[in-house]
């Protein structure tokens, strides 16, 4: 499971790696723990290192300009958090706003998180063809915002503010 965070030398997101991954880069000195797991720890013989939610490299990595996230189906539940765009409930679908039979494409402005009972009531029309309101746009996220919605908070401690990827508001 790859649940930490990397960052860059400058704070900016750039993948995620396994517990064991960052642990192992804490301990060779590539990174610093910039957030930690409250309460937990990598005990052995001579080690003692907090559980890593959030690493930093020490020496910036210069990567390729990367303008878009890719788009995926678990990409677009992450987005949404797993709530309906319809009614807000737990989502476990995706909707695809323009039906791909009317020529809609998947793509992050075109797909929004569904329940199952909203996916098939809409069927194979548009939102306002089936009388639906979207209760917020669909949007296409930055590529650094994509890999820290991808971390997922639920049942642990949130990310820091500063770390947090702006969502457009609610339309």
């Amino acid at each position: 499971m790859r649940e930490t965070l990397v960052l860059n030398a400058s704070f900016e997101p750039l993948a995620t790696v396994s517990l064991r991954r960052a642990v192992v880069l804490v301990l060779q000195g590539k990174a610093v723990v910039e957030q930690a797991r409250p309460g937990l720890r990598v005990r052995a013989s001579a080690v003692d290192v907090p559980v890593p939610q959030v690493i930093r490299l020490c020496r910036y990595v210069r990567v390729p300009f990367r303008r878009r996230a890719p788009w995926s189906r678990r990409g677009v539940l992450v987005r949404d958090q797993h709530r309906c765009a319809y009614c807000g409930r737990r989502a476990t679908t995706v909707d695809h706003v323009v039906p791909r039979s009317h020529g809609g494409p998947d793509s992050w402005l075109n797909t929004v998180a569904a329940c199952a009972e909203d996916n098939h009531r809409k069927a194979d029309r548009t939102p306002e063809q089936a009388g639906m309101r979207l209760l917020s746009p669909p949007f296409e996220p930055t590529p650094s915002d994509a890999l820290v919605l991808a971390l997922g908070t639920y049942g642990r401690e949130p990310l820091p503010e500063w770390l947090t990827p702006a969502v457009p508001a609610s339309a």
